[in-house]
C-alpha cells in the first residue's frame, strides 16, 4: 500500500552540519543502575549482568524523583493528564487480555500481547503529533490506541479476515509489519522523504530487542545518519526475543550502538510512562528541528508470552517475572496518583466500569466477524495461476471436504 507523506508540512530547519553528530545522552538519575539481574536460561543456568544507568522520573514504588536533563519535557503535565495516561494503560491492557482469551477460545489465530510494556508504548505514543508517522511492529496495541485506531480493527489480521484493518493514512500509523526489522527501512524511507518535502513532521519505528540482531535495522541506521533523517528508533528491550536473552544478542547495551552509526542513543526505564513520555518528546523534538535520528531504548519486560504459541515457563523461572512485576508500569502510576492526591475511588471505580465494557465491545465485535475464507491462501499467489497451486488447493479442498463426510456418517 502507498502511503501518502503529502499532509500539511512546515517548512523544517536546516540540518547543516549536523548529520555526523555523535554521543550519547542518558539521564542522571536511574534505578539500581549497579544492580545485578538474575534470569534463566532453557538450561537452567544463572547468569548475571550489570545494568548500565536509565532515564527514570517515578520509582517502582510510585515516587517521583527528579531529572534535570528530562523534567522539563513533562513540566507542563497535569493531574488530567496523569489520570489520562493511567486510563490508556488500564484501558490497553484490558483489550490485551480480552484479545488473549479470544484466542484460547478459538476466535483468533494468534494473538502477541504487550503485557508489561504498557507504559513504554503509551509514553512513547503520546509523545507523538498528529502530523508524525508511525511504523509498528505487531505488538504496539498501545501506541494503536494512541493513534486513534479502533482496538477492534487489530483483530480482523489475527483473526484472518483481512491484512489489516485500518487505513494508514487515516491515523498516521502503518500497517503492522510481522515481517521483523524490516519496518526501520520503511520509517527510515519515509523520513527522508517528508525532509525533502521541507516538513518539521517526524518518525517513529517501533521494534524489539530481538530485531536489533537484524540487518534490516543496521541499513536503516546507516541511511538515517548519513542523510540525517527525522526519525526516532523506539527499541522496546523485553529482555527475551522469543526464548533468546539479550545478553546472547548483544555484547553492550542495545542503546549503546547507535554511537558506532554517529547518532544519540538513550536507555529510559519502559516501565515508567512519564519518562517514556519524556524521553520520546526529547528525541522527536530532535527530529524535527534538524538534528537528525535517535535511538531509544526502552528497558522493560514481558509479562506474558511472546505470543500465545509460545510457552515462556520452558526457559525463562517464575522468580524472574515475579521481580518485574514489582515494577508493573499501572501500579507504578497508580501509586503516584494516589499519594499526590489526584484522584479519588470514583475515578478507578469509573474506569473499571469502562473497562468492562471495552472488553465486551471487542468480545462481540470480533465473534460477530466472518470465518476466514479457507481458500484465500491459494489466490493471488500466481497471476496467471499455476499447476502446482491448483494441485495443492485441490488435496486442500478434499481435506477439508473429509469433515463433512466425518459429520455426516456419526
Amino acid at each position: 500500500m502507498t502511503v501518502d507523506s503529502s499532509a500539511a508540512r512546515k517548512p523544517r530547519r536546516s540540518a547543516a552540519g549536523k548529520a555526523g553528530t555523535t554521543g550519547s545522552k542518558t539521564g542522571s538519575t536511574g534505578e539500581a543502575t549497579g544492580a545485578k539481574r538474575t534470569t534463566r536460561t532453557t538450561r537452567g543456568a544463572a547468569r548475571k549482568s550489570t545494568d548500565p544507568q536509565l532515564v527514570q522520573l517515578l520509582t517502582p514504588e510510585g515516587k517521583r524523583v527528579k531529572n534535570t536533563e528530562y523534567d522539563g519535557y513533562v513540566a507542563g503535565i497535569t493531574p488530567e493528564d496523569l489520570r489520562g495516561l493511567y486510563r490508556d494503560m488500564v484501558l490497553t491492557r484490558r483489550f490485551d487480555a480480552e484479545a488473549t482469551a479470544l484466542q484460547r477460545q478459538g476466535e483468533l489465530g494468534l494473538w502477541a500481547s504487550l503485557l508489561g510494556q504498557e507504559a513504554a508504548q503509551i509514553g512513547s505514543g503520546r509523545a507523538t503529533r498528529e502530523d508524525d508517522y508511525v511504523f509498528p511492529t505487531y505488538r504496539e496495541h498501545g501506541v494503536a490506541w494512541c493513534r486513534g485506531v479502533d482496538p477492534t480493527n487489530l483483530l480482523g489480521m489475527f483473526r484472518g479476515v483481512n491484512n489489516g484493518g485500518w487505513d494508514p493514512n487515516g491515523n498516521n500509523f502503518h500497517l503492522y509489519t510481522i515481517v521483523i526489522g524490516s519496518q526501520t527501512l520503511h520509517a527510515t524511507g519515509y523520513a527522508m522523504g517528508i525532509t525533502k518535502d521541507g516538513a518539521d513532521s517526524a518518525v517513529i519505528a517501533y521494534f524489539g530487542d530481538g530485531a536489533s540482531s537484524q540487518g534490516d535495522v543496521a541499513e536503516s541506521f546507516t541511511f538515517s545518519a548519513v542523510y540525517n533523517a527525522p526519525v526516532v528508533f523506539f527499541c522496546q528491550n523485553n529482555q527475551w526475543a522469543i526464548s533468546e536473552p539479550t545478553e546472547k544478542q548483544s555484547r553492550v547495551p542495545l542503546y549503546q550502538r547507535a554511537q558506532g552509526f554517529g547518532f544519540p542513543g538513550v536507555r529510559v526505564d519502559g516501565n515508567d510512562v512519564l519518562a517514556c513520555l519524556a524521553v520520546t518528546r526529547w528525541a522527536l523534538e530532535r527530529a524535527r528541528n534538524g538534528e537528525g535520528p535517535t535511538l531509544v531504548e526502552a528497558y522493560t519486560y514481558r509479562m506474558g508470552a511472546h505470543t500465545t504459541s509460545d510457552d515462556p515457563t520452558r526457559y525463562r523461572g517464575d522468580e524472574e517475572r515475579a521481580a518485574w512485576e514489582a515494577k508493573d508500569p499501572i501500579l507504578r502510576l497508580r501509586r503516584y496518583l494516589e499519594a499526590s492526591n489526584h484522584t479519588d475511588d470514583g475515578f478507578f471505580a469509573e474506569l473499571e466500569e469502562e473497562s468492562e465494557a471495552l472488553g465486551k465491545r471487542v468480545r462481540e465485535a470480533v465473534r460477530a466477524m466472518p470465518d476466514p475464507d479457507r481458500f484465500a491462501i491459494f489466490e493471488n499467489v500466481y497471476a496467471d495461476g499455476h499447476a502446482l497451486v491448483d494441485e495443492e488447493r485441490a488435496q486442500f479442498a478434499a481435506y477439508q471436504a473429509s469433515f463433512a463426510d466425518a459429520e455426516g456418517g456419526r
